[in-house]
């Protein structure tokens, strides 16, 4: 918790803070009438007979006041009546300007006054940060501009992690999201549960892909932008081995459970291994991903083990020849749990997407997209039939093998940043690993974007010491509003600290009154001011720095707005996803011509 000495009035709102306004004013009201006394009397001995006064405010001061070296003479009164209208007109309209700026900002605004800065903020500000050697040194997403002034604009590098919590309508998507892949240098994969950031990024995406190669691709198997199945992705391309398998087999099952639901310490876990061994079986095979889902219907099938054994897993097969021999109701409650986790295979429509049809679509493969300016949109919706468990294995496929060109790269890290952008993570992309991974990745060049709605959704997520740990690992930690859960509105009351305000108190007496200064600390955000945050504004944590408010900059007051439009404007309608489109020539020129 950080600390700050008082700062010049005004700054609290408090009475303490009116008298140090009173006192000023006094002070400033003093100097213009000796001032404008001394004007008077040299405008009167410039224009008339009068007599000139000293050179010096406070000697005609002293000589006015009874030394007698200095007559004042009728002119100097009507030059003084003169100069004193006109600053008291002067006077009068800074005090309204100044009256009015104060009442015109939001509440959160003049808080923030109460917040210091120090030398770790140029980190964030002037371009200049000293990073890790091979960290790309172009300017990384945008995260506002400093409040009070909203001048000075602050950007994240590209060795950051970071996450938003936000609620609904608070401008997530265009304040974070777009604008950071408009930024990104590299490889962008995106996970959402909703079209407009696809809409927005596509056109500008596509034609920074097809200058280096690469291609956009839509993973849409539930319709959400109307993306058509135009290639394909193997799941089992990822599963190599036992280990593989696997993780594969945890991140379907973490990712088909909803928040809260409970566990079964025996079944899930054998449910678990069961399907890890028959991805291990299919993928040894050759088979298609959907052969899972068909031996599952039938514990008897004895295929799967035969597999196993004839590709050398005999560990593997004997476990699951022992999963097959299970009394019949174990076994039952075992592969009831394997299938309800693997059920998203079943439908004909998810199949299009995970399997080829002869050859006749492309297939992706996380290592090209890695390799070039490509993106990736992964699309889910929540609930029933979602295909949240494929978006959440394709996302850790990209994610790992970005991990993997890294470590294979000079100094351990990407020469160019993928950019992952995972909006609405809580609800389509469960992946239980992340948290672990979050400090880890930022040195591998693999700079992670996550969007929460509450702090609840991510404690539904990883749990409350998972939430904890992916938000301690987030270098710029933002809350742009829309959240009334106390519990994290105070933490984040706490994180930003106290500051000294002046207060005034006057005591009477048969004596008489005596008046006394003394300095109060007040939290620097009230939780209440937390809870009240406007649009527009958002609470930033940095590394190495204290918190600051900042003025969040949509993508419509970017130089490159008109990439966005051009992109909502061709990618935006009925049906504009449907298929691979190369950019329109203006999407491309305008993507060449505008500054990010």
């Amino acid at each position: 918790m950080s600390y700050q000495k008082p700062r010049a009035a005004g700054r609290g709102g408090g009475g303490g803070d009116y008298e140090g306004y009173a006192i000023g004013a006094l002070a400033l009201l003093a100097l213009a009438l000796v001032v404008g006394a001394w004007g008077a009397a040299e405008l009167a001995a410039a224009t008339s007979a009068a007599p000139k006064p000293p050179g010096d405010p406070f000697e005609l001061l002293g000589d006015l006041a009874g030394r007698g070296r200095f007559a004042w003479a009728p002119a100097d009164s009507y030059w003084a009546a003169g100069l004193g209208g006109g600053l008291f007109v002067l006077a009068v309209t800074v005090a309204f300007v100044v009256a009015w700026r104060q009442g015109k900002g939001h509440a959160i605004d003049r808080a923030a006054r109460n917040l210091s800065t120090d030398r770790g903020l140029s980190r964030y500000t002037d371009g200049k940060a000293k990073l890790a050697p091979g960290v790309f040194a172009g300017p990384g997403p945008v995260i506002g501009t400093l409040v009070p002034g909203a001048k000075l604009p602050l950007r994240a590098t590209w060795e950051d992690m970071l996450t938003v919590v936000a609620g609904p309508r608070t401008g997530k998507t265009t304040c974070y999201a777009v604008p950071a892949i408009l930024d990104a240098p590299g490889p962008v994969i995106v996970t959402s549960n909703k079209r407009d950031i696809v809409d927005a990024t596509r056109g500008a995406r596509e034609a920074a892909a097809s200058a280096s190669g690469g291609r956009c691709w839509v993973f849409d198997p539930q319709g959400v932008a109307g993306a058509g199945a135009s290639w394909w992705w193997d799941p089992l391309s990822y599963v190599t081995d036992v280990r593989s398998a696997r993780k594969l087999a945890a991140v379907w099952a973490n990712a088909s459970k909803e928040p809260g639901e409970r566990t079964d310490a025996y079944f899930d876990n054998a449910g678990q291994e069961l399907l890890a061994q028959l991805l291990l079986a299919a993928a040894s095979a050759g088979k298609a991903v959907s052969q899972v889902y068909r031996w599952l219907q039938d514990p008897d099938e004895e295929e799967p083990v035969q597999a196993l054994a004839g590709a050398g897993h005999e560990l593997s097969a004997d476990g699951l020849r022992a999963s097959i021999h299970l009394p019949d109701r174990q076994r039952a409650g075992v592969y009831g749990t394997a299938a309800r986790v693997a059920s998203f295979l079943s439908d004909p429509r998810v199949l299009e997407w995970v399997e080829g049809p002869g050859g006749t679509r492309p297939q992706f493969v996380p290592e090209a997209l890695v390799g070039s300016q490509g993106t990736l949109y992964s699309l889910s919706r929540e609930g029933e039939g979602s295909s949240g468990p494929l978006v959440t294995a394709l996302t850790a496929a990209v994610l790992e093998a970005a991990e993997a060109k890294a470590a294979a790269s000079v100094g351990g890290r990407l020469a160019l940043p993928l950019l992952a952008v995972l909006d609405e993570v809580a609800n389509v992309c469960r992946w239980r690993e992340l948290p672990d991974l979050y400090s880890h990745y930022g040195s591998r060049g693999i700079v992670v974007l996550s969007i929460l709605q509450s702090w609840a959704q991510g404690e539904g997520c990883w749990g409350e010491q998972g939430m904890r740990k992916l938000w301690d690992a987030s270098n710029v930690k933002v809350f742009a509003g829309g959240v009334s859960d106390l519990r994290f509105l105070e933490g984040l009351s706490q994180l930003y600290g106290e500051y000294e305000r002046m207060s005034r108190s006057r005591t009477s007496g048969p004596t008489g009154s005596s008046v006394s200064w003394s300095t109060q600390r007040q939290r620097a955000l009230s939780v209440d001011a937390l809870a009240a945050m406007p649009a527009g504004r958002a609470a930033v944590s940095l590394s190495g720095t204290r918190p600051v408010i900042v003025e969040t900059v949509p993508w419509m007051r970017r130089l490159d707005a008109a990439v966005v439009e051009a992109s909502l404007a061709r990618y935006g309608g009925p049906g504009g996803h449907s298929g691979p489109a190369l950019p329109a020539p203006g999407l491309v020129a305008a993507a060449q011509g505008e500054g990010r």
